[in-house]
């Protein structure tokens, strides 16, 4: 679902960036093609993974990627009055993508049991807070 909702964003982004104005801002659509093909690149390198660290470090360049799209599409939409609306639609498609990416990363990390970074860096003073303490009733 993830990698089929990313092929339908870069179809529309690549229709986007040959509307006459933005077409001719070949840096812009190019990074905005280029960020946008990344998402649905990474998506299938990702499942094709069998590491679970590679997966999830696809998975994330992936969601990363979403977000670049959808700061392009500011810039397009600041700059390119004609194309404002489409750009708008567009940004809600790839918050869309970047929330089945996300649910993917999720899943891959809850199916092999491994706890998140975030978790690990709040908890992991923990036994050395306990250590010292410890050490100080003695």
């Amino acid at each position: 679902m993830a990698w089929q909702s990313a092929r339908r964003l870069v179809n529309a982004i690549y229709a986007l960036t040959r509307l006459s104005k933005v077409s001719g801002d070949f840096r812009l659509c190019s990074q905005v093609q280029a960020a946008a093909v990344s998402i649905m690149s990474n998506i299938a390198e990702g499942f094709e993974r069998t590491h679970l660290q590679e997966k999830i470090q696809f998975y994330n360049v992936a969601r990363g990627s979403a977000g670049e799209v959808r700061s392009l599409l500011y810039v397009v939409s600041d700059n390119f009055a004609e194309a404002t609306a489409e750009a708008e639609r567009l940004r809600d498609e790839v918050t869309r993508v970047g929330k089945l990416v996300t649910g993917l990363l999720n899943s891959t990390v809850r199916r092999r049991g491994i706890v998140p970074r975030a978790i690990l860096a709040v908890f992991s003073p923990i036994p050395y807070l306990l250590t010292s303490i410890c050490s100080h009733l003695r």
